[in-house]
């Protein structure tokens, strides 16, 4: 167990660490991908292609979520505010949603195009075009490096690695669509490849605002399980009789929070039991903030129906109820 809480310690120390070079790191992939989607568009315009308008889309959404990736690391870096309790480190998980929200969008309206493209096929510059798209699949190997040294646990930083991951396959789609019209001069495979670019940036969109929904509707977060940590609690800190009402979220995808109530035996010091939860959730569970709340006897939020049937699905002895 010190083992344990000795290597969450250092975990937490190396976050610290890291937000400096990741926020780093992030603002040159933004300046990277910003600058490249520019001439892809202008490329993609003058050579017809809408595999390169489409990477260039999605080059956009990416620097725009780069963008705020970066702006989210400067805003985390703010201490909280009495308004603002928690602080700012939920801006990413909004950022992460609502870029998830604007992908969709350039998505959906690249397969629109490609739709009018393959029912009148319009001609491609191939030899232009490949040049752009090898050109692009540079910026984003680079921009993938820059990244890929940064903290791969974060929310924040895994949404922009995924964003680059996605550019370095629209680039590689431009580039096999280039050399096929420059070989068989057939130009449908431009919008084809561009409607499989845009899958790509749904798919890439759905995942980050999936888990960016869980943050910001207090779910559990993936690593831990809540009735497992209530029964450990239980199990392990002496004078605990019975675990309830536990709540466990994450503030920001990485640093996690628990309310619960402890009924404690009669006889039981309150703040040693709350002590000894409190060091048990940080050692073993990595939950650094929790709030527990020791009872004898009967629980003060027993009149509520909802967590009385959650109570009794727990498991609750049906003693806990009266006063002794």
């Amino acid at each position: 167990m010190a083992h344990d809480h000795g290597s969450h310690g250092h975990n937490h120390g190396a976050g610290h660490v890291h937000g400096s070079t990741d926020k780093k790191r992030v603002l040159i992939a933004t300046w990277l991908t910003a600058g490249f989607m520019v001439a892809e568009a202008l490329g993609g315009w003058l050579t017809g292609s809408l595999a390169l308008v489409a990477d260039a889309g999605h080059m956009l959404a990416d620097a725009i979520a780069l963008g705020l990736a970066w702006y989210a690391f400067h805003l985390a870096g703010r201490p909280a505010t009495g308004r603002l309790t928690y602080g700012f480190g939920r801006v990413k998980t909004l950022v992460a949603y609502t870029n998830g929200i604007a992908i969709f969008v350039i998505a959906l309206w690249i397969v629109y195009e490609a739709w009018g493209r393959l029912m009148h096929p319009a001609p491609v510059l191939g030899g232009p075009m490949l040049v752009v798209a090898v050109a692009g699949l540079l910026v984003n190997i680079a921009s993938f490096f820059v990244l890929h040294g940064g903290d791969r646990e974060s929310l924040n930083m895994r949404g922009a690695i995924l964003h680059v991951l996605g550019d370095l396959l629209g680039s590689a789609a431009a580039i096999v669509a280039a050399i096929i019209i420059l070989a068989t001069g057939w130009t449908p495979i431009d919008p084809i490849l561009s409607v499989l670019v845009s899958l790509l940036i749904l798919s890439t969109a759905w995942s980050l605002m999936r888990e960016a929904a869980h943050v910001l509707l207090e779910g559990v977060p993936g690593s831990l399980d809540r009735d497992l940590i209530a029964k450990d609690i239980e199990g392990t800190v002496k004078g605990v009789r019975e675990v309830h009402h536990m709540h466990v979220w994450s503030l920001d995808g990485t640093s996690n929070i628990a309310t619960l109530h402890a009924c404690l035996n009669d006889g039981v010091d309150a703040f040693v039991a709350v002590s000894a939860i409190k060091k048990r959730l940080s050692a073993k569970h990595g939950i650094d903030h929790a709030t527990v709340e020791p009872e004898f006897g009967q629980c003060a939020d027993s009149h509520d129906m909802h967590d009385h049937q959650h109570d009794h699905a727990h498991g609750a002895p049906a003693d806990r109820r009266h006063y002794h």
